[in-house]
């Protein structure tokens, strides 16, 4: 088989995938196409794959392809592409998503998913996509698409809708939700058995259900330890998303940092009190990047060195889909998937929604949700509306799409008035131009 690996420069990230791969009976023979436009970061996830394929065994091959005119070849004849890319790079995309709107009064904590930042992201990554599913329609139309690129519904969205049917979207905060809680609230004993049922959106999907292995229902347990929580502990760092199961009555799969910002509740210009009450973490993301950054110029150096790394399979996705789909064995996942005939009764069948998904050897079958708690909805509504406008200012080119975007955007429109909202995105759109389409 053949895997390619759009955006391998993202060392970390290939690194645990293509480890997982390796270490997969059925995936680890597998040719693995490492694709990117930057040289240095190519060849440096090239060596350490190397060094993780030697050191078990060495059965598979890798190969790297470096910029547009190999893209084609990349991706030839693959049966699965991953999709990692950034477009734009921390620097300079990132700061910029981060610098202009602050100028305007407009804080984020991530700044990756919605808000400005998720806008701007999006616009700047659905045209290199649109370009890589152009070339998998030509030269491997029966693979299977996987994105972890944020923001994650606007792009999995755009690519189901006009660009590549086959197309699941992954994110960690699924596998990582349940246990999250009931760790917080001093009730892990339940997470290795538990049962649970996750559905909403990207980063902000619920927590519906959560039973221990013999169905007792353990949601008001921890209901009530939370709301003894917010009483007591005014120092944790999961303040939002324990808000939620306090006013919405479900705690939602991404953290809190990233939660502050899908809503006008928390980060208020008015309300300045309210960063240092619930730890919210302004600027978050430029830091993260960063230390990432740093974090993985040692590593390398280390490996490089002989330095030695134990590999274990991940909680990642993209590998059991892969093995699914390869053995025909059945495995459940947490994807984003169009909202066809209304998987979510309460959503619009053009939004992306998160749903447990079965992966087998035909592909990918989403689960019927029904409707929503109706809070819960409403919530998920406001950051849709966002997402479905963003879709459409990168399908249409048009600044006007763009500013109704950002004044659809729960967080822009309750800090900033529509004229500043206008004036806003002109400046981002003129700082981005390198990295946009032209827009009228």
């Amino acid at each position: 088989m053949k895997i390619a690996f759009m955006g391998a420069g993202s060392t970390v990230f290939v690194r645990n995938i293509i480890g997982d791969c390796l270490l997969t009976d059925c995936l680890k023979e597998s040719e693995f196409a490492l694709y990117d436009i930057d040289k240095t970061r190519l060849e440096e996830s090239k060596t350490i794959l190397d060094i993780m394929n030697k050191s078990l065994g060495g059965t598979a091959k890798i190969t790297t392809y470096l910029g547009v005119e190999n893209r084609k070849d990349a991706l030839r004849n693959s049966d699965f592409v991953i999709n990692a890319i950034q477009v734009g790079g921390y620097d300079p995309c990132t700061i910029t998503d981060f610098e202009i709107p602050k100028k305007y009064g407009l804080r984020q904590t991530i700044g990756d998913t919605l808000g400005i930042g998720g806008i701007m992201r999006a616009l700047r990554t659905i045209p290199v996509v649109e370009d890589f599913c152009n070339d998998m329609n030509e030269v491997c139309p029966n693979a299977m698409f996987l994105n972890y690129v944020n923001p994650m519904a606007m792009i999995t969205g755009y690519v189901q809708r006009y660009a590549f049917e086959n197309t699941v979207g992954l994110c960690h905060s699924v596998q990582t939700c349940a246990q999250s809680i009931l760790n917080g609230v001093g009730m892990g004993e339940f997470a290795d058995e538990r049962k649970e049922l996750i559905a909403g959106i990207n980063h902000q999907a619920w927590l519906l259900k959560i039973e221990d292995k013999l169905g007792n229902d353990l949601y008001p347990e921890i209901r009530r330890r939370v709301h003894q929580r917010l009483i007591d502990d005014k120092d944790f760092d999961d303040q939002v998303r324990n808000i939620y199961i306090e006013r919405f009555g479900y705690y939602c799969t991404e953290s809190s940092e990233h939660n502050a910002e899908y809503n006008p509740y928390f980060i208020k210009s008015n309300y300045p009190e309210l960063i240092e009450r619930h730890n919210i973490p302004l600027d978050e993301y430029p830091r993260r990047c960063i230390s990432q950054i740093e974090r993985w110029k040692t590593e390398y150096n280390e490996l490089k060195n002989g330095s030695t790394k134990e590999i274990n399979r991940s909680n990642e996705y993209a590998s059991r889909i892969m093995e699914a789909v390869v053995t025909n064995t059945p495995y459940k996942i947490g994807g984003n998937v169009l909202n066809t005939n209304h998987l979510i009764s309460n959503f619009p069948e053009e939004a992306c929604v998160e749903v447990p998904c079965l992966i087998d050897g035909v592909g990918i079958h989403p689960t019927y949700i029904g409707a929503l708690p109706t809070a819960c909805a409403a919530l998920n509504m406001t950051n849709i509306n966002c997402q479905l406008m963003t879709i459409e200012a990168a399908r249409s080119h048009k600044k006007n799409d763009v500013y109704l975007a950002a004044m659809l955007d729960p967080h822009t429109s309750a800090e900033l008035d529509i004229d500043t909202i206008v004036k806003m995105c002109d400046e981002l759109i003129d700082a981005h131009s390198d990295y946009l389409p032209d827009f009228s």
